[in-house]
């Protein structure tokens, strides 16, 4: 048989909701032929129409150590057995497709160095925002430039609440419930709204877009819990939405800035109307400027596109002894990361404190004292226990600075209660 009219064998390790939309897609490429599927239990009931059960196994390495098969895709997440697994396939000379962020995150390089030194292809559109194509484009034709930000919103789940939360005006925990009872939400909903997710996400995508290696363990993260239904109230009333912003700036001398926490976001950003489970990708470089990139972060079909598009770009390279240079990894330096201690930031503060003459100036002047710049002020009405809620905007600020204005305002006999403090997007 001609080299091009043989069939492509494909190993699918998971068949959840990912790996249900790549079979789903697949039938419609005669060329493409799935050899086998590992799944965790074979009789359970799927929503795949004529699925050939013959091709099930509960053993995943049947499949990285069956020489017929070409290209591995993995769809389990998860570091084990995702990398033992994957190491073995690559040991093979096998191909790997992954949409797998955490192993990425804390496993990649030495995914990386084995891919290299084996001459195979790592490909993993898919595991940074679903069906929303950056990885490519990067390696492409944004290739003549050099990415120096990113600012994204890469978790769906927590897009999700904090829009509701804006539009309802209601608490984070009701929210979290009703989305876990659409499915937005896992039952336990942690890896989401503690950051994780995101951060798996940028330490791979600042990786590729500042072509240095982030260490995941240096990734400065902080989840949504804290951000409370006035925190949104105050923050529409000064001209700002709060988003989860998964962000990364490279500075001279090889050091960058990756972090994942929630922002206030200027209602003039783009940003701020990414609304619900879409995802969206902000990169800045020369010559390009600002591009911005939204569709579906997650969900069976637009990962199941990143998935078979990265599938399909193997598959032409498939015979040839070189790789295509968009698939060869080319970020071996590690960036110096910048602890978040030292960096310079913009923040609003949301304040509880007693209603007494002076207090505004009071603040001023504990501000001052540390170097603070304050842009606004916002005080609302007096409660019942003649307290009144004080906003602050600072001007760009230390953070260390800052912390310890903080604690300066905590052993304040006036502040009863610092109730959150959240960074503000510049």
């Amino acid at each position: 048989m001609d080299q091009s009219d043989k069939k492509i064998k494909i190993g699918l390790i998971g068949l959840g909701t990912v790996g249900s939309g790549v079979v789903k897609v697949l039938r419609d490429f005669s060329e493409i032929e799935i050899k086998k599927i590992a799944v965790k239990n074979i009789n359970k009931k799927r929503d795949i129409d004529n699925l050939d059960m013959s091709i099930l196994t509960t053993d995943p390495f049947e499949i990285v150590n069956d020489p017929e098969i070409d290209i591995v895709v993995e769809v389990i997440g998860g570091v084990s057995p995702a990398y033992e697994l994957l190491t073995t396939a690559i040991n093979n000379g096998k191909h790997i497709v992954t949409a797998n962020k955490e192993l990425l995150a804390k496993k990649g390089e030495p995914l990386f160095k084995l891919g290299k030194e084996k001459n195979v292809a790592i490909l993993y559109e898919a595991a940074i925002a679903g069906g929303i194509p950056i990885i490519m484009p990067i390696k492409t034709t944004l290739a003549g430039n050099k990415i120096n930000k990113i600012e994204a919103i890469l978790n769906g789940t927590t897009n999700y609440i904090l829009s509701k939360m804006e539009k309802d005006g209601v608490s984070y925990e009701t929210v979290l419930k009703e989305a876990q009872e659409l499915g937005y939400a896992e039952t336990d909903p942690t890896g989401d709204v503690e950051g994780y997710d995101a951060a798996y996400k940028i330490a791979t995508l600042a990786t590729i877009a500042l072509n240095k290696r982030v260490d995941i363990n240096k990734v400065y993260r902080e989840g949504i819990t804290k951000i409370s239904a006035n925190d949104m109230k105050f923050a529409k009333e000064l001209g700002y939405k709060i988003k989860l912003i998964a962000m990364a700036k490279l500075f001279e001398g090889d050091k960058v800035d990756v972090r994942v926490h929630p922002m206030l976001v200027s209602v003039k950003d783009c940003l701020a109307s990414i609304n619900g489970v879409t995802n969206s990708v902000v990169l800045e470089g020369f010559p390009v400027g600002r591009v911005m990139m939204a569709g579906p972060g997650a969900g069976e079909f637009p990962t199941a596109s990143s998935v078979v598009g990265d599938i399909l770009a193997i598959s032409k390279s498939l015979g040839s002894n070189k790789l295509l240079p968009m698939m060869e990894c080319h970020h071996e330096t590690n960036a110096i990361q910048i602890d978040i201690k030292n960096t310079v930031n913009k923040y609003y503060i949301s304040i509880t404190a007693a209603n007494t003459p002076g207090v505004i100036g009071r603040l001023g002047e504990i501000f001052g004292r540390h170097n603070i710049s304050l842009a606004s002020v916002l005080q609302k009405g007096i409660d019942k226990e003649n307290t009144a809620e004080i906003v602050v905007i600072t001007e760009l600020s230390n953070e260390n600075n800052l912390n310890d204005a903080v604690s300066e305002l905590k052993n304040t006999n006036c502040i009863v209660k610092i109730n959150n403090i959240i960074r503000v997007m510049e």
